[in-house]
């Protein structure tokens, strides 16, 4: 079965503080954008890669990719207000036959080839899948500024990006989340949590992530990016999960995400971290 794997850049980046979006920021030598891409072209189990871009700003996105001769790229659109927006037009552009997709965050431009392979991997058995890695924090819940649950940490996991579904599968959540007026009003949005709250019966596997395939979101994390790609290649995972590959899902194992939210949970104009 076919993969496409669809690079979101649609946020707009408010809390960056730059006057282009972060995606086209350059990263040791390349726009933050293009490692997300390159990443998928070198990944022999991705066919084709979609990028969904920033309103206004596609253009010049065609113009870097197209220098950067990236053959996998077969097309790039503009992205809604919100990330659910940007992500059901990409699916519309993806059109009706089925596929495996991989939805990823162009701001994770560290994501390392055994991850793209073990999510493509597990959707031979799953119909979604979401790349987790463990916390070495303890997680409390807090109320009105006072602790009010400590969950066990072996439980928890930080939510990252690839996220992989059959097409036909995150399609019809999303349908399901666009019929609910509610939908709107809801925090932590991510497409796993679409899958989640829409369709509660399909099992979300975790693939092993890395800590290594960290989210650009401030400037600092651009340096701190630097240093990593300096260290050498980010081809294994060091997750420290288990070595089975995926875990069955069928709760929320995605309790947390790098930024305490889940990661693509909302706008980053709006009030979330998510990157569209």
């Amino acid at each position: 079965m076919r993969t496409v794997a669809v690079v979101l850049a649609a946020g707009s980046g408010v809390r960056f503080g730059a006057a282009l979006p972060k995606q086209l920021l350059p990263l040791a030598g390349r726009a933050l954008l293009e490692h997300s891409v390159a990443a998928f072209d070198q990944a022999p189990g991705v066919d084709a890669t979609l990028v969904v871009m920033a309103p206004g700003h596609a253009d010049h996105a065609r113009e870097v990719l197209a220098l950067g001769g990236y053959r996998k790229v077969a097309g790039i659109i503009e992205g809604g207000k919100t990330r659910p927006e940007s992500t059901r037009r990409a699916i519309a552009a993806l059109g009706p036959a089925e596929c495996k997709v991989l939805f990823h965050d162009a701001a994770r431009p560290l994501l390392d080839q055994a991850t793209i392979a073990g999510c493509v991997r597990a959707l031979d058995t799953y119909d979604a899948v979401g790349v987790a890695v463990p916390t070495s924090d303890t997680i409390v819940v807090v109320e009105d500024g006072r602790m009010t649950g400590m969950p066990h940490r072996d439980s928890l996991r930080r939510c990252q990006t690839p996220q992989g579904f059959r097409l036909s599968v995150i399609r019809k959540a999303h349908e399901l989340a666009l019929a609910d007026p509610a939908f709107a009003d809801l925090t932590a949005t991510d497409d796993c949590g679409v899958i989640l709250r829409y369709l509660p019966d399909v099992p979300v596997a975790v693939v092993p992530g890395s800590e290594r395939n960290i989210k650009i979101t401030y400037p600092g994390d651009l340096s701190i990016a630097e240093v990593l790609l300096s260290a050498g290649d980010s081809g294994t995972s060091d997750s420290g999960t288990s070595d089975s590959g995926t875990s069955d899902s069928g709760t929320s194992d995605s309790g947390t995400s790098d930024s305490g939210t889940s990661d693509g949970g909302t706008s980053d104009g709006g009030t979330g971290a998510a990157d569209q």
